[in-house]
């Protein structure tokens, strides 16, 4: 079997990367995403950390049930705030998506200021599915 029969592209309609780039990439049972932006599905940036937070929650669970699981199968999630403080809007989203704490993802929440097109948050994911 060659690199390009194993790997898949995943990509999600409504939610193109701006380069040649899929929203995820799986290998086997592991998945991997790309940056997730929180823009609405006019792929618009909400002025809000809320709406921005919402969106790329749901951008995240299309990506991995494209792959082919669901949100139980992801095991880390990196944020990247701009303000790393305001964590607050992306922990609402968290509960609801992880409302059990015994089987909750690992996440890392980092600074970045340099975020484009208004961004106030994003991140990314890995994904064992079974």
């Amino acid at each position: 079997m060659t690199g390009h029969t194993r790997r898949k592209s995943i990509h999600i309609g409504g939610f193109k990367h701006a380069n040649p780039i899929p929203n995820a990439c799986r290998i086997g049972n592991l998945v991997m995403s790309g940056v997730i932006l929180g823009r609405d599905a006019a792929g618009a940036m909400p002025e809000s950390l809320e709406a921005q937070c919402a969106n790329m929650f749901a951008h995240m669970k299309a990506t991995v049930e494209a792959a082919g699981g669901t949100t139980d199968d992801i095991i880390k999630m990196t944020v990247w705030l701009k303000d790393r403080t305001q964590r607050a809007p992306v922990n609402v989203e968290w509960l609801k998506m992880f409302p059990d704490e015994h089987s909750r993802p690992a996440r890392h929440a980092l600074p970045m200021d340099n975020m484009d097109g208004g961004a106030l948050v994003q991140c990314d994911f890995t994904a064992v599915i079974d």
